[in-house]
């Protein structure tokens, strides 16, 4: 049996109970097990795989609240529906903190008992999904540990791999090989990117992993000093030097001295500035305001959202300091370039949330990361962050829904009329994401959505019935006749 089989086991110790309840799963199209009592339940988990055990309570001998407590300590990743008459309804909510996933009431509803094996079952596979993203994550940084280390001479690199820069993509891997190997060395990195990528992340590492790891890493936003006062920021001042320097200051290079200085939105430096910082590149002298020369070991990681190019045609930024920085470019791609990466840094930003705020989440339904794989990111990374935590703080249930983001999010994904796959998506995603929104371009007419995919209208209603059977959302009236 295949691993991804969907199984449910069924245990109830009526017989009739078990009769009705295959049925119904089977109509599903699932694998179903039965198993007439708590101690043969656990005979069948231990030689099969099971998604969901769906579980009557009042059972002689082992209760299901007993199954439960056992099915927890032999394989907690097996979801467990109770089903409970009113009596016991109390004791059902109370099994739900032993681990149940959730509980249905006797007379038993067909579509309601459905609907809950599914989502039990969804949130299975999810909470897979996700063990495998983390292993495919760390056996990615474990090969470029290694890669870095034979570029450097089998010298060993600060650090074991980035503790925040999260993804696989080709384009991240691409920017990450050209940062690993530029690290130890001593040139200055200019690093390039859309506000919100990660650039000082990305200046981090590579201050990591240089030979001054262990020494300071000092970063200044150009952007928020006045211009003014920026000299006196890198620089340092003496004391009397200006009005209000009541005391003598060390600037941002003295700070960094033996280290690295990250100066992020370098194209916001003004031109008087700019002939200074071009000093210390060239022979690493610096002068603070009413002081005399200093020296500093500082190597210089610049970041800019700006085309420094133009500003220098321009007349806004200094040719010969554009290529003093420029040495080693490094890019850092946009959200949607990388949007393969996009379910590993939901991942990644929901357990870092959820440990902030003591929450117990555990993953995403499908529909959501559809969403947030669908939206667009002006924001990039930074946004998507925001996203996360703004979910996480106001979530309800331990799955995080559509409903857990901001609604423009689900309505401006990608521009009208368009679908974005990323290199990689299987061709069953893709077909079932292009019919669902290609009904939800012409409001649930199949007949008009087949002639604009060039297809059968029987195909519509085939590939939709195999949707609902799985469970999937569909657009609004396309079930309809």
């Amino acid at each position: 049996m295949e691993q991804g089989e969907s199984t449910v086991l069924v245990v109830d110790d009526e017989q009739s109970n078990l009769d009705t309840l295959m049925r119904t799963f089977q109509r599903e199209k699932l694998r179903v097990l039965l198993a007439s009592s708590g101690k043969e339940a656990l005979e069948v988990l231990r030689t099969h795989h099971v998604n969901v055990i769906l579980s009557d309570v009042m059972m002689p001998g082992m209760s299901g609240v007993d199954l439960l407590r056992a099915v927890k300590s032999i394989t907690p990743e097996v979801e467990v529906v109770l089903m409970t008459a009113y009596g016991t309804v109390e004791l059902a909510v109370s099994a739900m903190k032993d681990g149940a996933y959730d509980f249905v009431e006797k007379p038993l509803k067909r579509v309601n008992i459905v609907k809950t094996v599914r989502k039990a079952m969804e949130k299975r596979l999810l909470l897979a999904e996700n063990r495998a993203l983390k292993q495919e994550l760390a056996d990615y940084w474990s090969q470029a540990w290694e890669r870095a280390e034979a570029s450097s001479g089998g010298d060993q690199v600060a650090g074991a791999q980035p503790a925040d820069i999260v993804g696989t993509s080709p384009a991240l891997r691409e920017t990450l090989d050209v940062a690993f190997q530029a690290a130890p060395s001593t040139a200055t990195v200019l690093i390039l990117g859309e506000s919100g990528t990660g650039k000082e992340l990305l200046a981090r590492e590579v201050h990591r992993r240089s030979g001054r790891g262990q020494r300071p890493f000092v970063a200044v936003n150009c952007a928020a000093i006045p211009d003014t006062m920026m000299e006196a920021e890198l620089f340092g001042h003496e004391k009397g030097a200006f009005t209000g320097a009541v005391e003598r200051r060390a600037g941002r290079f003295a700070q960094a001295d033996g280290g690295t200085l990250f100066l992020d939105e370098v194209g916001e430096i003004g031109l008087h500035v700019q002939v200074k910082l071009l000093r210390v590149l060239q022979d690493g002298c610096f002068e603070p305001l009413g002081g005399r020369t200093q020296r500093a070991d500082v190597r210089i990681v610049a970041a800019t959202n700006k085309d420094l190019r133009a500003e220098v045609d321009a007349g806004r930024f200094r040719e010969d300091l554009y290529y003093r920085l420029n040495v080693i470019p490094i890019v850092v791609p946009p959200m949607r370039e990388r949007r393969e990466d996009i379910p590993l840094l939901c991942d990644h930003f929901l357990q870092r949330y959820c440990r902030k705020n003591g929450k117990d989440i555990k993953g995403f339904v499908r529909r959501a990361l559809d969403v947030l794989m669908d939206y667009s990111w002006p924001g990039n990374v930074r946004e998507l962050e925001n996203a996360i935590e703004r979910a996480v703080v106001l979530a309800r249930q331990d799955v995080l829904d559509i409903g857990d983001f901001p609604p423009h999010m689900a309505s401006r994904g990608v521009a009208e009329g368009q679908v974005v796959f990323s290199i990689g998506t299987p061709l069953e995603e893709v077909e079932r994401r292009l019919i669902r929104e290609t009904l939800r371009h012409t409001n649930g007419d199949k007949r008009l959505a087949a002639q604009l995919l060039g297809i059968a209208t029987r195909t519509i209603y085939r590939k939709l019935d195999q949707e609902q059977q799985k469970g999937g959302d569909v657009p609004p009236g396309a079930l309809d006749e």
